[in-house]
């Protein structure tokens, strides 16, 4: 939230996007009653934003179930595919305001005769302090399987856990945890780093291409697969595009998402289940990207050594009880005034219990996360029915298209990936 307002001239759009296209056409009285359903027994996605005042803690809550309305769901046709588009960046773009309103909305937008066909494109748009994107893919399948299921007691005994346990740490090791957390990031503030055209305000843009790979099965595809080759890739295609002018050899910035998730468990849907890593390579490393990718992989394994992500991940919970202009405050005094160089994450496989959403088959699925002005750019992957998605975002000013097209291009060379037809 608070990465959201320190642009200048105002906050950038807090939204986040799961985008699903389907078969058929998506009946929005499913849609409907599915939520509703799920109100009576998770009263999350009718939430409001609230904090106590001054120094509350920053938190959502919920009414009695009789007050609770189901978040909104809208329809409307798109004829082409460039209509498509533009529904889509309408729906990234209009902001949520999360005290006056429900947190998430969905919008199913039908493809014409004239669009080539009768599927559907479900979006799902959250305020993405809500959720992050495993958390939507596990909503998505909640509803879902409300929907498959119309008796009283869907879940039987075994209803899902919507959010996170609580911490059972004790105050003082959680504090001193946290003090090492904050101590980590001010170091880490302190050096200089490379961005791009970050701290602009505007419109979020985001172009997505899917791809196949030319042989699943090699072990040089298994091995692209590894965030940490992703992340090499996307780097050399920074570096390549030259953000801002010529690019100095002062090192990349940037936080890496760690799902806290046990591994082969869908996990809690709402809340902050993540915890980041901060990686830091120069632009010169990306000419050889298999020794990259080792040397951030080292740089992960040391961070777990040595506890920085359980510590990041105490710090996040003490974050809700500080106000967010203070935050943006100390964002804006990191020297050079810059937080980041750029986004990057792999949201991984679409869950295969999603497989058919709704009675209609999933014919592709991707994210599109927040975007704030720093750094104003993002890359991001993830594969649905065996091919990879990749999504570049951006705040509008800071790339140009023909910048964008070089990364797309980058990536896929990299990667070895070919078009789909």
């Amino acid at each position: 939230m608070a990465l959201g307002w320190t642009g200048p001239g105002g906050p950038s759009s807090n939204n986040a996007l799961l985008v699903v296209h389907c078969d058929g056409p998506v009946a929005l009285e499913r849609v409907t009653r599915s939520l509703d359903r799920l109100l009576d027994v998770c009263p999350w996605p009718a939430a409001r934003l609230r904090r106590p005042f001054p120094w509350g803690k920053l938190h959502w809550a919920a009414g009695r179930r009789s007050a609770l309305a189901p978040p909104p769901v809208r329809r409307r046709a798109v004829a082409t595919p460039e209509a498509l588009q533009q529904a889509v960046i309408t729906e990234l773009n209009t902001a949520i305001d999360p005290r006056r309103e429900a947190p998430l909305r969905f919008a199913i937008l039908d493809d014409t005769p004239s669009a080539g066909g009768a599927g559907s494109t479900l979006v799902m748009t959250w305020f993405h302090p809500l959720m992050d994107p495993r958390g939507a893919q596990n909503l998505l399948h909640h509803l879902d399987y409300l929907d498959a299921h119309p008796g009283d007691a869907p879940w039987g005994d075994a209803v899902p856990a919507f959010t996170p346990s609580p911490e059972t740490r004790p105050f003082r090791e959680r504090g001193r945890l946290a003090r090492q957390s904050l101590a980590h990031m001010r170091s880490v503030s302190r050096l200089p780093s490379v961005s791009a055209r970050a701290g602009r305000v505007g419109p979020v843009r985001f172009r997505q291409e899917t791809f196949v790979e030319p042989d699943p099965q090699a072990g040089r595809e298994r091995a692209t697969r590894d965030i940490w080759w992703r992340l090499a890739v996307v780097g050399k295609a920074m570096r390549e595009i030259r953000l801002g002018g010529d690019l100095p050899d002062v090192p990349f910035l940037l936080p890496i998402a760690v799902d806290l998730r046990p591994k082969g468990e869908p996990g809690p849907s709402f809340g902050n289940m993540l915890a980041f890593h901060f990686a830091r390579f120069r632009p010169s490393d990306t000419v050889d990207t298999p020794r990259l990718a080792s040397a951030l992989r080292g740089q992960m394994a040391d961070a777990v050594r040595e506890g920085q992500i359980e510590a990041n991940e105490v710090a996040m919970t003490f974050l809700q009880y500080r106000p967010l202009a203070m935050i943006r405050r100390a964002v804006r005094s990191i020297p050079g005034g810059d937080a980041f160089s750029f986004n990057c994450a792999d949201v991984a496989e679409f869950p295969a219990v999603l497989a058919r959403c709704f009675g209609r088959r999933v014919v592709n699925a991707y994210h599109v996360p927040a975007i704030p002005p720093l750094p104003g750019v993002g890359v991001f992957f993830n594969r649905c029915a065996g091919r990879n998605n990749l999504v570049v975002a951006w705040i509008e000013g800071v790339l140009s298209h023909d910048e964008v097209s070089r990364i797309v291009e980058i990536v896929r060379e990299e990667m070895g990936w070919l078009r789909t037809p």
